[in-house]
């Protein structure tokens, strides 16, 4: 029967992240870039704008508040394990294609921010709460669609947000110091408890102490291993961009690789990575302080950049550099690079996957690498859960009132208690297809009220009144 499960789910993942998810996510993210004139062109003035404050506007946390939940819940083993899974099963090309998705997913990150506030609402209980599920209400008059979206939301946390990340937490722990995962599982499902009982305001507390710091210790341990591999940044670099568009550079490939595993790989682990398009972040985004729609929407944006544009690249070149490490491969010619890559990985470094590679390339710093990347990975991993938490709340919220609310947050808990303990062989698979579940009605939304949009960005960015209040 497990079989069978996963056989079906393993068909129900290629079917959704096919050619037509590829198309949809890609072009609304390239639509969203024309349609509103690139606002990647204002990314450092998005950065500015995540650190200042609009004190006395209608919101419950800070614009950075907002946007330190949002990466917290972004931020995690997308970037540690899930980078490393894309090379593993698409090539070193997935690299290329999880930071294009980035690149241009900055553009539809902007319109669900915007759009977020646009249309959030404040609740029974005083809080601002708003998403996709509202924007497909108010703004598009179809509550059917907001209805699908946060029942998927609600049923994703349970993956990407909540079993994923612990299980992780715990498989590292495990694998490195022998802690038992059962103890593993309490204390975090503990910790997560502590936060959690205070909301939003103490999750944003949480997550703006800690997720700038555990960030740039980890781009730190990055960069230590490019100059460890110098001599192979390079001929990484070259061996990422011929795989991800040439399919006979692949050399036989991991996993019969071509570009369009490179491209479904990458972009599914763009996705997860920065959630661009699925529509996750507006749900923390609407509860932000700002004196318009836009301006928030820069705020959000600026997290894609962060999360994918920044960390997610370097990744993916240390681990694809770290491989070839193993070999001098810095004579060799770029068509050549592919098969090498292959080579080592099935004949050196056989069986491995994303984590493990990942792992593998930290242990070059001596002593010091294989703790770093246990901070991130606790860290990363932790605040996921925190932001999830807050997502699927107010999904929840929206399908069943703040009682439901009480019963889900204990399943949830259950969840990152359970995801410590069991083998999660295709979880990351589930995640995928929630992830895509969660993607199409957003994307919609998005390319439908795509006028919308463009107007406020006219009228406050383009316009020059960005600091104006609505």
């Amino acid at each position: 029967m497990m079989e069978l499960f996963t056989n079906i789910i393993n068909e129900l993942s290629s079917i959704l992240w096919g050619y037509p998810m590829i198309i949809l996510l890609v072009g609304t993210h390239v639509f969203l870039t024309i349609r509103l004139k690139f606002p990647q062109r204002k990314i450092f003035t998005a950065i500015k704008l995540s650190i200042r404050k609009d004190s006395d506007k209608d919101g419950d946390v800070s614009q950075f508040g907002a946007l330190a939940t949002a990466l917290a819940a972004t931020i995690g083993t997308g970037n540690i394990i899930g980078v490393g899974t894309a090379v593993a099963l698409g090539g070193p090309g997935a690299v290329l294609w999880c930071w294009l998705t980035g690149v241009f997913g900055i553009a539809t990150k902007y319109g669900e921010g915007l759009l977020a506030v646009k249309y959030r609402r404040r609740s029974d209980k005083g809080h601002m709460i708003g998403g996709p599920m509202y924007a497909l209400e108010y703004g598009l008059n179809a509550r059917w669609g907001g209805v699908l979206f946060a029942l998927f939301t609600a049923l994703a946390a349970f993956g990407i947000g909540s079993t994923v990340q612990a299980n992780a937490i715990s498989t590292l722990a495990h694998d490195v110091t022998g802690v038992s995962p059962w103890l593993t599982g309490t204390v975090i499902t503990l910790l997560v408890a502590l936060v959690i009982i205070g909301g939003i305001k103490s999750i944003a507390r949480v997550c703006t102490a800690f997720v700038p710091f555990m960030a740039v210790l980890y781009v730190i341990g990055c960069i230590v291993i490019l100059v460890m591999n110098g001599s192979y940044v390079w001929p990484a670099i070259k061996l990422i961009l011929i795989s991800a568009f040439a399919p006979e550079a692949a050399g036989g490939g991991l996993v019969g690789s071509t570009v369009m595993l490179a491209a479904r790989y990458g972009i599914a682990r763009g996705l997860f990575s920065n959630e661009s398009g699925m529509g996750s972040a507006p749900l923390v985004a609407a509860a932000a302080k700002t004196r318009n729609p836009v301006r928030q929407a820069l705020v959000s944006a600026s997290g894609t950049f962060w999360d994918t544009v920044v960390i997610c690249a370097i990744t993916g070149i240390v681990i694809v550099s770290s491989v070839l490490s193993y070999a001098d491969t810095s004579m060799i010619e770029p068509e050549v690079l592919a098969k090498v890559f292959h080579q080592l990985l099935t004949e050196n470094l056989a069986q491995m996957d994303g984590g493990t590679l990942t792992k593998m390339a930290f242990s070059k710093i001596p002593y010091i690498g294989t703790p770093i990347l246990m901070f991130g990975l606790f860290t990363f991993a932790f605040s996921t859960i925190l932001g999830w938490c807050i997502y699927a709340q107010r999904a929840v919220e929206y399908l069943g009132g703040y009682k439901a609310v009480k019963v889900y947050t204990w399943l949830y808990l259950i969840c990152v208690f359970t995801g410590s303990i069991i083998s999660l062989n295709t979880v990351w698979t589930l995640a995928d297809i929630f992830n895509a579940l969660m993607a199409i009605p957003n994307l919609f939304a998005l390319i439908l009220l795509s006028q919308v949009i463009a107007a406020d960005t006219d009228k406050y960015l383009w316009g020059g009144r960005l600091d104006e209040t609505e």
